[in-house]
């Protein structure tokens, strides 16, 4: 196809006519069509919350502003054929907004901020000032459901659907209370990756500030699964008592949503699946004794779920009087946190300088929009049901969206997640980014005056 070619089938997607726009909701088939992605960057993507983000208030007028923040941070696009430009700067809104409308890129990832603009990297180096490094980044976090193929058997890989993905509310639920009660973060904006996990941005300054050191004390903070395909237990509880955190997620969260949702959407203790569990637990004689009750009762006369009674047969046995060990009486707090506690991608987290795809995207093998998730009510999103590419090009094309217009999303299907974004994300970082930028000033004023008074 000619590049003219293309330019006009891109031209073509938009059809003015009302008879047809009925028939325009069917046209956009559903994935990835990157003659879309023209529409979607021209109409839809908040090219400018997205540079009110990065600019963390000083884009403003304040003295205090530092003009050259923005224009410091690193961009990635990566084109068709793979193509994958690294080290893109931007100065301004309106040549972030040029720029992703001239690319098109497949996806933007977004990195650091550098200690000089990082366009011109090569240019430092040539001349000897070796000054190029990361000076601030968001701590990130990454969880992927592929990472918990051996706690789930309805998906494997990158496929999601509605009774694995709880894994990754639970993740959520968990990470997020931490996050806010434990390291007292308050600006903290989860995303859908678009395919198979989500990602986490902690945008408070302090956090943005950290070095790599204490964003590993961090992630290993949240480390527990230890395991390997090989291990028979892929946690370690280590201690005579549970960490205050470990118990709060246990109680709050994990023991629920292992007992009533996880065991039987995922048959854990059917005839096929039991074998796994038990060899969790380090005692034969327990093993043994379960293993002969569940053979020779495969139908359990209560009528209930046979995954419920034989959890209550393993508890029951496990956390008895009569077991004296807490290697034993533990088990099966064990058990929950194998199959329920957050599985992070660790190296994400520890490194100022790694790169993370940025919201509002389309997952170039789904065409789904990586929206924001709202951890309050994380527990009624639905990855299947998210904004699509040919979803919204359809919308466009319907109701009289031909308009041209700043809210032309607001009648679209990306409505709720931007206004989710603004309201309850943007808008209070942006308040507190204003605040401290004008503390930081007045102390720097009072030092000035302190210093000439003496």
């Amino acid at each position: 196809m000619t590049k003219e070619e293309e330019q006009n089938g891109r031209d073509d997607m938009l059809i003015d006519d009302p008879e047809h726009q009925n028939a325009q909701l069917d046209a956009f088939p559903d994935g990835f069509n990157p003659n879309y992605l023209k529409v979607y960057y021209g109409r839809l993507f908040p090219h400018a919350d997205m540079f009110k983000w990065m600019s963390y208030g000083n884009d403003g007028k304040h003295p205090a502003c530092d003009q050259s923040y923005f224009g410091r941070r690193e961009f990635s696009f990566t084109l068709d054929n793979d193509i994958y430009l690294r080290f893109q700067s931007f100065n301004s809104a309106s040549e972030l907004e040029n720029g992703i409308k001239d690319k098109c890129p497949f996806k933007i990832d977004i990195g650091p901020v550098y200690s000089v603009d990082p366009s011109k990297r090569l240019a430092y180096a040539q001349s000897g000032d070796n000054i190029f490094t990361p000076v601030e980044r968001e701590l990130v976090f990454d969880i992927d459901i592929s990472d918990y193929d051996d706690a789930r058997y309805c998906c494997s890989g990158a496929d999601v659907c509605l009774d694995c993905w709880p894994l990754m509310t639970i993740a959520v639920k968990v990470i997020d209370t931490a996050l806010r009660d434990d390291f007292g973060f308050n600006h903290i904006l989860w995303v859908y990756s678009g395919r198979r996990g989500v990602h986490c941005w902690v945008c408070d300054g302090k956090a943005r500030r950290l070095n790599n050191e204490q964003r590993a004390a961090i992630a290993d903070y949240f480390r527990l699964y230890k395991g390997n395909s090989n291990s028979k237990s892929k946690v370690s509880l280590l201690g005579p008592a549970l960490h205050p955190f470990l118990v709060r997620s246990y109680v709050d969260v994990l023991r629920d949503f292992f007992e009533e949702k996880l065991l039987c959407s995922q048959q854990l203790l059917s005839d096929e699946r039991y074998e796994k569990i038990l060899e969790m637990i380090p005692d034969e004689s327990i093993t043994s004794e379960l293993r002969g009750k569940w053979q020779d009762s495969r139908r359990p006369a209560s009528g209930k779920d046979v995954n419920v009674v034989r959890w209550e047969q393993l508890k029951h046995l496990l956390q008895s009087g009569k077991q004296k060990a807490p290697g034993i009486r533990r088990c099966v707090e064990e058990i929950v946190f194998s199959f329920t506690y957050p599985r992070l991608d660790m190296e994400v987290s520890k490194h100022m300088n790694h790169l993370l795809k940025a919201p509002f995207c389309v997952h170039p093998k789904t065409g789904r929009v990586c929206v924001p998730i709202n951890p309050a009510i994380c527990d009624e999103f639905d990855p299947t049901n998210v904004p699509t590419l040919s979803k919204l090009l359809g919308e466009i094309n319907t109701a009289g969206l031909q308009a041209e217009g700043d809210k032309v999303w607001d009648r679209t299907s990306m409505g709720k997640s931007i206004r989710y974004f603004r309201e309850s994300f943007l808008q209070p970082l942006l308040k507190s980014c204003k605040e401290e930028i004008e503390g930081s000033h007045s102390v720097k004023v009072q030092q000035a005056k302190n210093s000439l008074n003496w």
